[in-house]
């Protein structure tokens, strides 16, 4: 079983209330033109005429040469984490990149592939079959943006 994993509460949160994003910059506030808009946190389309803020972000817990980081969306306002078995609306396109990483945060070599969206729950369950994959992420196939990390249930 797997789980989608949006990006912790508690640093959206401090997004949110202004913290510095990975490059040390307020996040910018601007109002959503509607879908294209994916929330890193409630996995939903921030919708058209909301509030959203646009950021760097680095999913990892501390920087090292394989901790990406790159601009992500999130409603400018308080919103409920999403996640859980399913896939999430933000997972909209055709295809994504899905890659393996291990405990230490490091991708595991091998794991990566552009995926259909409809395959990416089989692709996650075979993947984290691999003792040596902690977790995986999904990222847009055509900019690379984090899109959320996927965990075993």
């Amino acid at each position: 079983m797997i789980r989608f994993t949006p990006i912790p509460t508690a640093i959206v949160r401090a997004y949110q209330a202004g913290g510095l994003d990975a490059n040390g910059q307020t996040p910018e506030r601007h109002i959503s033109d509607g879908p294209g808009t994916p929330c890193r946190h409630c996995l939903q389309n921030i919708p058209k005429g909301a509030g959203m803020l646009i950021l760097a972000h680095r999913p990892f817990p501390e920087p090292q040469p394989y901790a990406e980081l790159g601009p992500i969306f999130l409603c400018a306002d308080a919103c409920e984490a999403g996640g859980g078995a399913a896939v999430p609306e933000i997972l909209a396109s055709p295809e994504y990149i899905i890659r393996g990483y291990s405990a230490e945060h490091r991708i595991v070599y091998g794991t990566g592939a552009v995926v259909a969206t409809a395959t990416i729950p089989a692709e996650a369950e075979t993947r984290l079959t691999d003792p040596r994959i902690a977790y995986l992420h999904i990222r847009s196939a055509r900019n690379n943006c984090y899109q959320l990390r996927i965990d075993r249930a």
